[in-house]
């Protein structure tokens, strides 16, 4: 007798991700939210009887792309101060318009407006480091999208918090009113080396120890960064974060641009992860992070967009091409960060650095039904070879179909379901005109 179940996706290809192969003529049954079986799809009637069957005559079904660094309620700064080293963008603009408009309302908007985006470009799950959490979080779910939300840390008063210990407690009570959620998890996110004290980061070892916590954190992302670090703690930020304990399986290094051979060798030793965002580290001018070499050293490395403030998109499809372009440009060897590897870097990459494989990451059974469809129905996909490298040098965001997250389906026809454009282009509207900047009128 066949088994009733809530979902089938028949699909032409289906690319697992792990174990690291593709297959054909496929189908991913769905129940309860998670995997329950991949098989072809001429095994299925006799099987499984679905209450929902989803036809994919041309498509790649790939698990939901994981964004591992972003800074969601940006996305309302998008174009604010392009063009700018990062200190200026940051202290003349950046901060400053935080200290203006932020509030848990600026962060709803904000993040439902990335929501979008990034639902709409086939992730499924973002891993955030910004202020009033549980606005995001709320924006998340109402989208149905999965969210790792950061417990920041920074030592100067905002609209949230006043100090550091403030950030913490802020975020750590969150934590605590969110943490039955199946969508919403959090880490620990101190923002910077340059902004964050030795006393601070030594509580955020601990409780990073006790809660069993990720550590989310900017570091080596531009030369003026080291440069400060050794003036003014006589080390590289590596090194004292080493020092301070935080060095380990459950760090996350964002942006990881200058690093030296000794220190991709720590974090591999330690087996940190690292984010790399390489589109916002070349429009801010911060380099090009030697992924080459931190693969080849067995470092676990996932795809990030960073903030749209300073990338201008949210869009892990360029994150991929951009990754494995620069990896082979930098190293010499068009060998370097094959699409299988940029694929497998922004989906189990991205789950494994946030302690999230088991859940996410990959189709495998018993994992959550967490699934994103990329149709090579356009003439500018034909024709196609080999449909992951397809997938990576050719395929864009506008190719995503559909999008589930947990088997409930975020995104059907390129369509967000239960989004009201109308309202959300509203909201974008009026904090615009609240952050407009005019020319020669400097942001207060």
């Amino acid at each position: 007798m066949a088994q009733n179940i809530d979902l089938l996706i028949d699909a032409r290809w289906i690319a697992p991700v792990e174990p690291d192969c593709l297959l054909e003529g496929h189908s991913v049954a769905v129940d309860d939210g998670r995997i329950v079986a991949l098989l072809p799809t001429c095994e299925t009637r006799d099987r499984f009887s679905a209450r929902e069957r989803v036809e994919l005559a041309n498509h790649l079904l790939i698990p939901g792309l994981v964004n591992l660094h972003t800074h969601a309620a940006m996305s309302l700064m998008r174009g604010l101060a392009d063009d700018l080293p990062l200190m200026d963008w940051l202290e003349k603009h950046i901060w400053p318009a935080e200290a203006a408009h932020v509030s848990a309302d600026f962060v709803a908007a904000g993040t439902r407006l990335a929501c979008a985006e990034m639902l709409l470009g086939g992730i499924t799950c973002f891993n955030d480091m910004y202020f009033f959490p549980e606005a995001a979080a709320h924006a998340a779910t109402t989208l149905g999208m999965r969210a790792v939300l950061g417990i920041t840390a920074i030592e100067f008063p905002t609209a949230y918090a006043s100090d550091a210990d403030d950030y913490l407690a802020k975020g750590l009570a969150a934590q605590d009113r969110w943490r039955n959620h199946p969508l919403i998890r959090f880490c620990l996110a101190p923002h910077a080396p340059y902004t964050v004290s030795d006393k601070t980061f030594e509580r955020i070892a601990t409780l990073a120890a006790q809660l069993q916590l990720p550590i989310h954190c900017h570091i080596h992302e531009t030369q003026a960064e080291i440069s400060g670090s050794l003036e003014r703690f006589g080390c590289r930020p590596l090194e004292r974060l080493d020092r301070l304990g935080l060095v380990g399986p459950g760090l996350l290094a964002v942006h990881a641009v200058h690093l030296e051979t000794g220190e991709i060798d720590l974090l591999a030793r330690y087996g940190a992860s690292v984010a790399h965002c390489p589109a916002s580290n070349l429009k801010l001018a911060s380099g090009i992070a030697p992924i080459a070499a931190m693969v080849a050293a067995g470092i676990n490395v996932g795809l990030g967009t960073d903030g749209a403030a300073s990338n201008n998109r949210l869009d892990l499809f360029s994150e991929m091409r951009l990754a494995a372009l620069l990896a082979k440009g930098t190293s010499g060897d068009a060998a370097a960060l094959p699409a299988r590897q940029a694929l497998r870097m922004a989906t189990l990459g991205g789950a494994r650095a946030l302690g999230m494989e088991a859940e996410i990451g990959s189709l495998a059974v018993g994992k959550a039904a967490d699934l994103c469809a990329v149709d090579f129905s356009d003439p500018t996909t034909h024709p196609c070879y080999d449909p992951i490298s397809h997938l990576v040098y050719v395929a864009g965001r506008e190719q995503v179909s559909h999008v589930w997250v947990g088997g409930n389906c975020c995104v059907t026809g390129k369509v967000i379901s239960g989004l009201n454009l109308d309202e959300l282009e509203n909201s974008v509207r009026l904090w615009q005109n609240r952050v407009q900047i005019r020319p020669g009128i400097a942001i207060l």
